[in-house]
């Protein structure tokens, strides 16, 4: 069985990053959607939060869990074999950089492989950071997350 990691911030959990966790469902076994600790982001939402919203919007999925983890990705991906990271692309910057960290992820392990999947079009603008600034300006953001978390995040994030 190949199982799946699908790491990320996901800080907050948007429709893009949910159409990537579906898409990786139907190709996959097992996934496990990582929320990913990166000391270099300052989050609105713990990650345990985030981690909660996954699980919310991934209850239908059955092959979909969620877990939490402080540290390198490969080292996730070493404790669990025959696995495969998934990454989103939505642009070329987004490519240049999961590229760059993809290369160094299988240099760490030899035997890491990453998965790319193209945002669908509906999708290719959207990101958390976008979410996170058009929440904070009271603007209507529904269109850009599922909806069984939108309150969480304007509660949080609304001024």
């Amino acid at each position: 069985m190949r199982t799946a990691i699908c790491p990320g911030s996901f800080d907050p959990v948007t429709l893009g990053h949910l159409d990537i966790i579906k898409r990786t469902a139907r190709l996959f076994d097992k996934v496990v959607v990582l929320v990913v600790i990166n000391t270099a982001k300052t989050p609105s939402f713990s990650a345990e939060e985030r981690a909660e919203m996954l699980r919310t919007v991934t209850k239908d999925l059955p092959n979909v869990s969620v877990d939490v983890y402080d540290g390198l990705l490969v080292n996730y991906v070493k404790q669990h074999e025959n696995s495969v990271i998934v990454k989103g692309l939505r642009a070329m910057t987004d490519f240049e950089y999961e590229f760059q960290m993809a290369l160094m992820n299988r240099q760490m392990l030899g035997t890491t492989d990453t998965l790319f999947l193209t945002t669908s079009a509906e999708y290719l603008y959207l990101s958390s950071s976008a979410v996170k600034q058009i929440a904070s300006f009271g603007g209507d953001f529904s269109r850009f997350v599922p909806a069984e978390i939108h309150d969480k995040i304007r509660d949080r994030l609304c001024k």
